[in-house]
């Protein structure tokens, strides 16, 4: 079935969406390394300069090791070596999500990632290729959600207005970050609902 009037376009995060939860690998991650299981979430929520070395990263401006180095400093850890492969490693591909996006493709609708990267070489480069029309990966382009210009930038190598673009991601303010510039956003908090919600928005079928 091809797309008709209104959206046109899907844009997915990664980590999260595509994937289970990161919050629930971070968890992971400090209890085998003996911290409380809130330890990154509380860091990020609570210390302005971990969340700024976040941005850095994301955007290119620092190493991963040097983020590692600083990070691991944060968290009170003596050993920053391979920090991020560990805080990522309980994350999983989320093969109903996958299975969406191929069949929101498939369908005639424009498919692009657009993920805030702590790595760019954490990304299965051959699945990107399969599922997706048009790859922004924030540390590639030196932009972050949820500033406005990388969703205006995904936008424009999708080949789809903003109007006409859905955008999900698990995270609220990435969300009413593609808000802000037109786009149609789903807060993924749930497999079954977000694809739902992509079906009737994008007007396909994820087959049973």
């Amino acid at each position: 079935m091809r797309v008709e009037h209104g959206h046109s376009g899907l844009l997915v995060d990664f980590g999260g969406v595509l994937t289970s939860s990161a919050w629930d690998s971070f968890a992971d991650f400090c209890r085998d390394k003996g911290l409380a299981e809130d330890s990154m979430r509380r860091l990020f929520r609570e210390d302005p300069a971990a969340l700024a070395d976040l941005r850095e990263l994301e955007t290119g401006r620092i190493e991963e090791h040097e983020f590692e180095r600083r990070f691991a400093e944060r968290l009170g850890l003596e050993d920053a070596t391979d920090l991020i492969d560990g805080m990522f490693r309980g994350m999983k591909p989320s093969a109903p999500m996958v299975a969406a996006v191929r069949a929101a493709r498939a369908s005639g609708v424009r498919t692009g990632l657009l993920s805030n990267s702590w790595s760019t070489s954490h990304y299965d480069r051959a699945l990107l290729t399969e599922l997706f029309d048009a790859v922004v990966i924030s540390a590639e382009v030196g932009l972050h959600k949820p500033q406005p210009e990388i969703y205006l930038l995904a936008s424009k190598r999708l080949g789809v207005e903003p109007e006409q673009c859905v955008f999900i991601d698990d995270l609220r303010e990435n969300c009413a970050g593609a808000e802000a510039v037109g786009m149609t956003a789903i807060l993924h908090r749930g497999v079954a609902a977000s694809v739902a919600r992509l079906e009737e928005l994008l007007r396909f079928t994820v087959a049973a």
